[in-house]
């Protein structure tokens, strides 16, 4: 599959930068880009029963999904870079999720396993499938994903953050796919 553009969905810097592909000067960077289904969604799939992708929850026939964010550290600056990504669970994990979505106490649920369900760019091997931890948040903010401390670049890279040399270079990809 070739690889697509995903959608900043927040944090644009009122500055700018030189991109270090055409040499131009571009707004932001971003500091959030998020991805907008499921990697196994497809727009035919819509017509079959049983299948739903709404804003924040997903169900493709007996798997289901949520949205999330994953938050790696900006050493060099005050913000944070956030990848909006899906994330699959149990259908047990879903059930108690859904139960609990409009509940104050959400919050001091226990972390659920998961599955990160999306193929973020430039990044080998790819992140579809790595193993996650989903932490509910307060109401009114998106549940957290914990990747599971492997050596995967993407883990890396929460675990110790990144720097805006690195943001700007998702940009960059982003603004010349």
């Amino acid at each position: 599959m070739p690889p697509s553009r995903i959608p900043y969905a927040s944090g644009v810097t009122s500055s700018t930068f030189r991109c270090g592909s055409c040499d131009q000067q571009h707004d932001g960077p971003p500091f959030a880009y998020a991805v907008p289904a499921p990697a196994y969604w497809s727009s035919d799939l819509e017509q079959r029963p049983g299948n739903v992708l709404e804003a924040e929850q997903c169900k493709i026939g007996d798997h289901f999904f949520l949205r999330a964010r994953l938050v790696l550290p900006v050493l060099d600056a005050e913000e944070d870079f956030e990848w909006g990504v899906w994330i699959s669970v149990s259908a047990p994990s879903y059930d108690r999720i859904v139960e609990m979505w409009g509940n104050p106490d959400r919050a001091e649920e226990p972390p659920y396993f998961g599955w990160l369900s999306n193929e973020l760019p430039l990044y080998e091997p790819s992140t579809l499938e790595l193993k996650t931890k989903l932490h509910t948040q307060p109401l009114g903010i998106r549940p957290l994903v914990e990747l599971e401390p492997t050596d995967h670049p993407l883990a890396v890279e929460q675990r110790t953050g990144v720097t805006m040399a690195r943001v700007r270079e998702i940009a960059e990809w982003h603004l010349h796919l």
